[in-house]
Parts: C-alpha cells; structure tokens; sequence
C-alpha cells in the first residue's frame, strides 16, 4: 500500500494505469462524501419526527430545513474562495517536488479561511431575517429556518478553516485523511444532535434548533483534529511557526485561482436561492419534497464530486510534473469511471423513490410529501450523466487553474435556462384542448434538468478542446 505520505511518484507515474490512480484517490473521497451525506439524511430524519402531533407545524419544519440546507450549502460554496486555489497550487508544488513552497500555501489558506470565516459570521448573524424573508419564508417556516440556521452561521470560521485544511491535504494526494476527519465528525455529531434534539443527559431540549448545533459543533471539533494533525505534519504538510506570517503574495496567489472558482460556485449557489424562492412559492409539501428529493440527489452528486476530487488532484500534479498529456489521461478516467457510478445512483432514483421518500415521512399527514416528491426524483435520475461532465470535469479543469471560462456556463445554465423556465413552469397552468396540468415541483424540477443537460455539454465541450493545459498559475 501506497502510503499518503509518498504519493506523489505514484499520481505521476505514466506507467500505472490511470484507473488505479483515480481509485487510489477516489475512494477515500467517496467515502467522505458518504459520510457528510449521512450527516444530512440523519438531520432529515430527525426533522421528519418533529412535531408529530401538530401537522402544520411538521410540514413547515420540512420546509425550514429546505430552505436551511440550501443556505448552508451556500456556505460550503463560499469556502471555494479558499480551498480550490489552496487545493491547485498545493497539487501543482508538490508534482513539481516544490514542499516549501506547498507548506507555505498550507499556511497562507489557514489564515484566509479564518479571515473569510469570521467575515461570513458577522454578516450571516446581522442579514439573516431578511435573506430568510427575501426567499419568501414567513409565519412558523421563518422562525424555524433562523433557528437552524443561527448555530451554522456563528460557528462559520470552524467549517472554512476545516475545509481549507482538508483541501490542502488533497492537493498534496492525501484523501484519507479528510475522509476519516470526517468519520470522527460523523461519530460526535450523530449523537450530539440527538442529544441537542431529544434533550438527553445534560444537553438542554432544543428540539429542531438542537439538530444543526450538533452539526455546528461537530466541525469545530473537525477544524481543531486537523490543526492537531497538521501540526505533526501529514503528506509533507505541517504547521511551521516560521511560516505562520501572513504573506499577501501567497493570498493573492490562492485568491486569483479561487475568486473565479468562489464566483461560479457563488453563482450556482445564487441560482440555487432564486430557484428555492421560486419553490417556496409552492404549498409546504412541495417544499418539503422539494428538500428530501434533494438529500436523496446527493447520493449522485456527491459521488461525482469524489472522483471530481481524484481528477483535480491528478490534473494538478501532473501538470506540475510537466506531463499534460497524462493530466488530460486521468481527468478522462475520473469521469468515465464517475459516470459510472452516478448513473448506478440513477437506477437506484428510480427504483427505490417511493420507499426512498418514506423513511423521512412516516406519518400519514406528510403523503402529500411523497406524492409530490417521487415523480422529481424519478425525473433526475435521468440527468446523472450530464451532471457527472458538470460536477467532474469542472473540478479536473480547477486543478489546472481554468477557473474564469466556467463561470459563463453557469449563468447561462441557471440564469439563461433555469430560472426562466422554472418561472414559467410553476406559475402557469399548461392546456391542451380539455386537458389542463399545473406543473408545479415537476415544472421546476424539469428547468433543473434542462439546466444540467446544457451545462453538462458545454464543461464536454471545453474540457476537450480548450487549452487548460497552458493556464499558469
């Protein structure tokens, strides 16, 4: 076995089969990402029994949680403007056997993340309420989504700096170590939200709010593990007192990469608030369908991003390492292979949607929860292909640096397609002589898939004849 700390020979050896380099990477990140979903699914399932007497009070938990899983999710886009220049400049040093210069961007990201953590936390308390009211929540749905969300917001600064640090970690080819972080995260937040939640031994009864501060508290202990283990140094990486100085050259360096990265995920994540308003236009059980039919989405999308993450890091040390060629070689594997799996995800959609839907609403109040969400989740399992070109080769062509150019899809994809037909599809009543239909969640869901698929062929298209192999950084 190979071990995290001499990788680097390995990823670049155009003698091994790119198969067993992106597995090599893959899987500990499949499994992290296994992990982060168990997380969510455990929070859902929790929310699914709150309130068990009071049926409008269950669905406007559902829809709280909606509409706080998609702010947070906004928040994991905004440490973009960290981790993916943190993880290309790191991938690309190392493949060029540069470990100072790697162990100065470690440091440099630390400091950043922090920076932008604490940032995000002052606005997030002070503009909460009305961003919850701009996504047209109000009454109980509003009050509940701010109470999730308060305990995510404060303790922001621990999440950045977690992430920052685990994408140093996998610039540098070392996967595993993320992945069983992210295993202790798991262990300590499953039962402190039960506890948080139910009120068990000295935790204090909070009910719904009690759900995400389990998960808030579980990254600060996620943040502190890493700083312990870096501190005794992991892959070639490790704290150093003398480099703990915060150096604007490197910043910018970090920044340049990740700003256009921070923006097309920012501009996903925006897309994705106007999407939401649009959706939360629609009756509570549609809200809440619209929630667990995505938290069931993750199981295609995280899989993608795991072998997306296994393409950057190949795609930057390689390129480091003077190999182009076998860069292009890997990042072709990596969506190949996570093509594969995702479309397996979609088989599983499909199947399995009814029961699938029925773990997270047990009680006969919350039918109209998984009549309207079965159809969508059907629907989407049909789109895992395009989604894979989507989610893969954008992170294949962020280990090169290509940051700026996939900007453009996405506003097309989301402001050009998306929004306009999920408009039009959830306001309007189609006709066809005698026959009406409301499309409602259906309507928006059908402007995600049209989106995906346009999006999915442009990221083809530029992987395949764009000069990304160029771009310095």
């Amino acid at each position: 076995m190979t071990s995290a700390l001499n990788l680097t020979p390995f990823l670049t050896d155009a003698t091994i089969s790119p198969y067993h380099r992106v597995l090599k990477l893959a899987w500990p990140a499949f499994c992290q990402q296994m992990l982060i979903l168990l997380i969510h699914l455990s929070d859902r399932w929790l929310a699914g029994r709150a309130s068990p007497e009071d049926q409008g009070a269950q669905l406007a938990t559902q829809a709280a949680q909606t509409t706080g899983f998609y702010l947070a999710w906004f928040i994991n886009c905004y440490g973009a403007l960290v981790s993916v220049g943190s993880t290309a400049l790191v991938a690309r040093f190392v493949g060029g056997n540069d470990k100072p210069s790697a162990n100065r961007v470690l440091h440099q990201s630390a400091w950043l993340a922090l920076i932008f953590g604490i940032l995000g936390a002052i606005f997030g308390y002070l503009w909460l309420r009305p961003l919850i009211q701009l996504l047209q929540l109000d009454g109980p749905t509003a009050d509940f989504a701010i109470a999730y969300l308060q305990p995510v917001v404060v303790l922001l600064p621990f999440q950045l700096l977690e992430s920052a640090l685990i994408a140093c970690l996998v610039g540098a080819g070392d996967t595993r170590t993320g992945f069983l972080v992210l295993g202790g995260l798991t262990v300590v937040n499953l039962p402190l939200a039960w506890s948080f939640f139910h009120g068990w031994g000295p935790f204090p009864e909070m009910g719904f709010a009690g759900i995400s501060l389990g998960t808030s508290v579980g990254h600060l202990f996620a943040a502190q593990l890493l700083v312990g283990i870096l501190i005794r140094g992991q892959a070639g990486l490790g704290f150093q007192f003398s480099l703990a100085i915060p150096d604007l050259g490197v910043w910018w360096r970090i920044l340049r990469i990740s700003v256009p990265a921070a923006a097309d995920t920012l501009s996903i994540a925006l897309g994705q608030l106007v999407f939401l308003s649009l959706v939360n236009r629609l009756p509570d059980a549609a809200r809440g369908a619209h929630g667990i039919a995505l938290g069931w989405e993750a199981l295609g999308y995280l899989s993608g991003f795991a072998f997306g993450t296994a393409g950057m890091t190949l795609v930057g040390q390689n390129l480091g390492a003077g190999q182009p060629e076998e860069a292009r070689r890997c990042a072709w594997t990596a969506l190949v292979l996570g093509t594969i799996v995702m479309s397996g995800m979609g088989v599983i959609f499909f199947v399995l949607a009814e029961p699938m839907f029925g773990l997270f609403c047990p009680l006969p109040s919350q039918k109209p929860i998984i009549e309207a969400g079965v159809p969508v989740l059907r629907l989407v399992a049909f789109a895992m292909p395009p989604l894979a070109c989507c989610i893969i080769l954008t992170q294949a062509l962020r280990g090169a640096g290509d940051t700026l150019v996939p900007v453009a899809f996405t506003w097309t994809g989301f402001f050009v397609v998306r929004i306009p037909l999920a408009w039009w599809l959830t306001t309007h009543t189609l006709s066809l002589g005698t026959w009406t239909f409301q499309p409602g969640l259906m309507g928006a869901w059908t402007a995600m898939f049209a989106d995906i698929l346009v999006r999915g062929v442009f990221f083809l298209l530029r992987f395949r004849f764009g000069r990304w192999e160029q771009i310095k950084i």
